[in-house]
């Protein structure tokens, strides 16, 4: 017996019981994913502004939570996660092999010699931006963040050697983007800036210097301007509190040098980049591009190579870099497919000039 007719017997099976509730409707939606084709995975903005969305708060829910105005339900959400780890079968498994531990080594005296704006790829989602003489730090995570999720890129470098941020960027709360361990490890007098919420995890750290944005909010420091925009994710830190309890988002940093960079933290693909990319004049697009496979569990959530250049294209942005793979496997596919995919990508557009190309530990000095 194949896989689908598995699959669709195993529905007829479901059905049944479900008639006398015994296993809830909603996973039968989940496993049925895996037979329909794709759905959409947006909610179209259909020509209203995603601005306007925004200033209105549509995405502040009732009860304490949160609530994403271009995002498809997430209902049943837990039992789409069984039906992946159950009933799914994970068709990269054979580029596993492929993997590599890749100890991450950074001499960062370049970096602090250099006097204008740098990029620096650490690790998974954490990026080190030098903004003339300050530093911001995004979503900084040093270690691993589970025991059972390997670290493929552990930190060859004492941590001590490195420059001591000035901000420091938080996305989101899911756990390889706030990680308390790496944050505890930080001066207490890092100025965290963040989406709304958070601040539980923010009194157990002893973190005062807090900056707390909702999407548009625009924090300034002279020339230098970093503001909060929407993306479509979501977040969770306790299964048993719910989502969406605090914000999420993406970051526009208008540097003090004059050079302006786009942070997308974790998003799913939605049609609001065009009106971002003509809102803004965008120098550097930083797009997370992992845990993308399988698609019809991880697109609501994740955006995949295809998408990115999609995206990359309607921001408008003249250059375009990669992080959020070659660390942990969070999806199907194998640490190092984002990269390879996105140069094909890429190479098909006729834009592979303006990839980026950094492996971990490596920076980039816009000219």
């Amino acid at each position: 017996m194949n896989r689908r007719k598995f699959i669709q017997k195993l529905l007829e099976g479901l059905k049944t019981m479900a008639l006398v509730s015994i296993i809830p409707p909603s996973t039968l939606a989940a496993i049925s994913d895996q037979v329909k084709e794709e759905k959409l995975h947006y909610q179209p903005l259909n020509g209203r502004s995603l601005k306007d969305l925004a200033l209105r708060k549509i995405h502040h829910g009732g009860n304490g939570r949160y609530v994403n105005p271009v995002g498809i339900p997430r209902h049943g959400r837990l039992w789409q996660v069984m039906s992946w780890k159950v009933f799914h079968q994970n068709k990269f498994k054979q580029y596993f092999d492929g993997e590599q531990l890749y100890p991450v080594s950074i001499d960062w005296e370049p970096i602090r010699q250099h006097s204008q704006v740098s990029i620096t790829f650490i690790k998974h989602a954490s990026v080190m931006i030098k903004d003339v003489d300050r530093y911001i730090l995004v979503d900084p995570v040093f270690s691993e963040i589970f025991r059972f999720i390997k670290d493929f890129t552990p930190l060859d470098f004492n941590l001590e050697q490195m420059p001591k941020p000035h901000q420091v960027l938080i996305t989101h709360g899911h756990y390889d983007h706030l990680d308390k361990p790496s944050l505890n490890f930080l001066a207490k007098d890092t100025h965290f800036i963040s989406p709304l919420g958070y601040n539980k995890i923010f009194r157990d750290l002893d973190v005062t210097n807090r900056t707390q944005l909702d999407w548009y909010d625009t924090f300034q420091n002279g020339k230098q301007e970093i503001t909060l925009l929407p993306c479509n994710h979501w977040t969770m830190r306790n299964p048993f509190i719910g989502p969406n309890r605090s914000l999420w988002g993406s970051y526009l940093l208008k540097t003090t040098g004059g050079f302006t960079i786009y942070i997308s933290g974790d998003t799913a693909y939605f049609d609001g980049f065009r009106e971002l990319g003509e809102a803004y004049n965008i120098d550097l697009a930083i797009f997370n591009v992992g845990a993308y496979e399988p698609r019809w569990f991880m697109a609501p959530s994740h955006i995949n190579p295809h998408e990115t250049v999609q995206a990359f294209k309607e921001l408008k942005a003249k250059k375009l870099l990669v992080v959020h793979w070659g660390t942990f496997r969070l999806g199907d596919e194998p640490v190092y497919f984002p990269p390879m995919q996105i140069r094909q990508e890429l190479k098909q557009e006729g834009l592979l000039d303006r990839l980026v190309e950094l492996k971990h530990g490596e920076s980039y000095f816009p000219a």
